[in-house]
């Protein structure tokens, strides 16, 4: 079916709007409403800027974590430390999943369309407000609704200095009123940058009801449902993130086709994509199978290479966080580690895409998260290709409210718009328990952030308040940080480095380190669960 347009919208002058809104507030309503464990010898990450070794580093001396680096490897198999692993032949057989998501994201749907539905005219930029239908998912037979709509606020400056655009991938309800417009913060960022931004809401699409289900299901609870179903039919169509994916290369279709029409024939060639949590994960996804994905900018998706991460968060807490109750609930935890899980990690976890994830990358997460741990990085982040930088907001929740994170992603984005190279650095746990960082630029300022937890390895906000303190921290030499922390009489706690950087718009850029915690023991024992029998793969094994 073609595209639907339909320019002859009513057009709305916003009068009352700032032209830019202060980038230092609260960002509520922007955001969300393995290797080895630490002790273990790790790779020492060949730097794109230092490729003179790649070293192995034993823990005695030092883990290295290359801030911006390329592992010169062929990752031709994918494996879960600390995992049970299926057969050779079972393994074999989940190699049909590892172009699942790419097949389905490029496949054409006929109930692809888009009607502009409001103009809005603003000081030095025009939103607009377009109702996009991505696809159809699953049937009637399986769901309520198939129908994906979303609302694509788009805003466009008048002056429009770039071809690439950032797609910012938001959640909502399919109730959900027509925008009155973009938020103030998008609008800030495309006046800033003379680029076009665009938000993609309902994403999922929410709430839906399943067949045989009395309860519409939100969030987590429709995922989790999604992916039960995948575990015990081998479905692709079932996991949500699969229409998440495809609903943000429709967002890119729409973008590419309308902005020319409405800007005396400027294209867009490439995006930056952007989004929380969930929408995080759908950030690495799209860019793993769309190559007009320029870089993307991950926010508190702290749980790359699965299996390993959350063996740690229980070894950890010696308990589920109550903010994975829906997936505990669906009985997810007991698939861990299963051929059913790992198919389904081939089909849409990051972690075994990364050799398509060469793109640059931020990862932005939370110290006080209540869904992930701050050391999950550990698990991912050295093994993941091309450039990349990272940082933890100390003092935050999953939602990232009360911070200066959108700061940062203003900073990075400008950045890859303007071609300008990111900080380069490098750091390392060092055996005297310090964190070592190595800056190829010199820092505005380097500060220690570090908070304790003297009764649990538990650094959420709802554990320890915002208890996170800061330390500016004095050079060894030219460019070069050593960070030591003293041991806690009783308990944990946690650390790490952030570097501030100057940038051309004034907007600084803060990028960390990993957190280290000490003393690293973790004081809970993992169980294995026994794996359901009702799997599409044990099922037929037995």
């Amino acid at each position: 079916m073609t595209p639907s347009h339909h320019f002859g919208s009513p057009k709305l002058t916003r009068s009352s709007r700032r032209q830019k809104c202060m980038l230092y507030g609260k960002l509520n309503t922007l955001f969300l409403i393995s290797t080895a464990p630490e002790s273990a010898p790790l790779k020492r990450s060949k730097s794109l800027f230092s490729p003179n070794r790649i070293d192995k580093v034993n823990m005695q001396q030092s883990v290295h974590h290359s801030c911006i680096g390329m592992l010169l490897l062929a990752f031709t198999s994918v494996t879960f430390a600390g995992s049970e692993t299926p057969s050779g032949a079972a393994d074999q057989s989940l190699s049909r999943f590892e172009t699942a998501l790419a097949e389905y994201v490029h496949k054409k749907d006929p109930a692809y369309r888009y009607d502009l539905r409001q103009t809005i005219s603003g000081n030095g930029f025009t939103e607009y407000v377009i109702e996009l239908v991505s696809q159809n998912f699953l049937t009637l037979a399986d769901v309520d609704r198939t129908e994906w709509h979303h609302w694509l606020v788009v805003v466009k400056p008048d002056v429009i200095r770039h071809n690439t655009a950032l797609v910012y991938v938001g959640g909502g309800s399919n109730r959900d009123d027509s925008p009155r417009g973009a938020r103030d913060e998008f609008v800030s960022i495309a006046v800033t940058t003379g680029s076009v931004v665009a938000e993609l809401r309902m994403v999922p699409n929410q709430p839906l009801r399943f067949a045989g289900e009395n309860e519409r299901r939100f969030e987590d609870s429709l995922i989790a449902y999604t992916w039960d179903k995948f575990y015990r039919t081998g479905d692709v169509r079932w996991p949500a993130r699969m229409a998440m994916t495809k609903s943000v290369k429709a967002a890119m279709d729409a973008l590419q086709e309308f902005i020319p029409v409405v800007s005396s024939g400027h294209t867009l060639a490439d995006f930056v994509v952007t989004g929380a949590s969930k929408r995080g994960w759908t950030t690495w996804t799209i860019a793993a199978v769309d190559q007009r994905v320029r870089a993307i900018i991950p926010l508190v998706i702290d749980m790359l290479n699965l299996v390993p991460s959350f063996k740690h968060h229980w070894r950890a807490y010696g308990f589920w966080a109550p903010a994975i109750d829906d997936y505990v609930d669906q009985n997810i935890m007991a698939w861990m580690g299963s051929p059913e899980e790992l198919a389904l990690h081939k089909v849409v976890e990051p972690y075994t895409h990364r050799q398509h994830l060469t793109l640059p990358k931020l990862i932005i997460n939370a110290t006080g998260d209540e869904f992930f741990l701050p050391t999950s990085s550990q698990f991912y982040f050295d093994k993941l290709l091309g450039e990349k930088h990272l940082r933890y907001v100390p003092n935050s929740r999953h939602n990232l409210s009360r911070t200066d994170a959108l700061q940062t992603l203003l900073a990075y984005y400008h950045s890859v718009l303007s071609d300008r190279p990111r900080p380069r650095f490098e750091w390392s746990f060092e055996a005297d328990g310090s964190i070592l960082v190595e800056c190829h630029e010199t820092p505005v300022v380097a500060t220690i952030w570090s908070a304790v937890n003297p009764t649990n390895r538990d650094f959420r906000v709802d554990s320890i308040g915002r208890s996170w303190t800061a330390e500016v921290v004095e050079p060894v030499t030219e460019g070069v940080y050593r960070a030591h922390v003293t041991l806690p009489e009783k308990g944990w706690k946690a650390f790490l480095v952030e570097l501030t950087y100057s940038t051309p718009i004034d907007v600084p850029m803060k990028l960390t380190t990993a957190v280290r915690v000490l003393p690293n023991t973790l004081p809970h024992d993992y169980i294995a669960p026994k794996w359901p029998d009702e799997g599409f793969i044990r099922s037929k094994q037995q």
